[in-house]
């Protein structure tokens, strides 16, 4: 498989979750640890090898050609696209297929901060060979992913389909997509992945995934959650 060298940064949403600290910033600026968050995503990816980071925007989008005028960040170029119309996950991912430029991507959700080895899920991608690979754990979160360790795929997803004996686990944020997937997405559609992920299983294709326990990670998309980490 060809090595991932572009990650897909999804920085689009509102954050309103975040409210009142994202009505004049968008919440992957909003400062952590004296920097914008999601420079903190793009360290962790630059350090797995990544080359490239394409960001998609919406709320406030013109602070982040403020944030980053050089467009790029200690190297790696950054390219933005802009969502004049929110799309969520599935919906950005096709927003941005000509920036792919037939590349397979390693997707990350900006509003997360981690340090998980990113490593373990591109070798995982790579001896699974599934078009969808995805960072699983089994605690700290909102178990809605049904993960079968013997296969290493994932096979139910928030029990829509009902699959017993599944170990139950979060799903990070972090997936890494062949360019095969762009053709399951329609264009200015808005989709989240999990749909697109629950017609994968029921197809006989479904996502690979791997257990990442090791590390930490956080999800800051609750004001408490940001107050403890900023």
């Amino acid at each position: 498989m060809k090595k991932i060298t572009t990650a897909f940064v999804l920085a689009a949403g509102l954050g309103t979750r975040l409210r009142p600290l994202t009505d004049h910033t968008p919440k992957p600026l909003l400062s952590v640890k004296g920097r914008p968050l999601i420079t903190h995503a793009f360290d962790h990816l630059a350090a797995a090898g990544i080359e490239r980071f394409i960001v998609n925007t919406h709320h406030l989008a013109p602070q982040f050609e403020q944030a980053f005028p050089d467009r790029a960040w200690r190297g790696p170029p950054i390219v933005f696209r802009h969502e004049p119309v929110l799309l969520e996950t599935g919906g950005g991912i096709k927003n941005i297929e000509d920036l792919a430029e037939g590349e397979p991507l390693l997707v990350y959700n900006s509003d997360v901060l981690t340090d998980l080895p990113l490593g373990q899920l591109l070798t995982a991608r790579e001896q699974l060979g599934a078009e969808v690979t995805l960072g699983l754990r089994t605690f700290g979160g909102p178990a809605h992913i049904g993960f079968d360790p013997g296969s290493q795929r994932v096979l139910d997803i928030r029990g829509e389909l009902g699959v017993p004996g599944l170990l139950p686990c979060l799903f990070t944020g972090i997936y890494t997509i062949e360019p095969s997937f762009f053709s399951r997405l329609e264009r200015g559609k808005k989709e989240s992945v999990v749909p697109v992920f629950v017609r994968m299983i029921r197809e006989g294709l479904p996502p690979a995934a791997t257990v990442i326990d090791s590390g930490n990670w956080d999800d800051l998309g609750t004001v408490e959650a940001y107050e403890k980490h900023r």
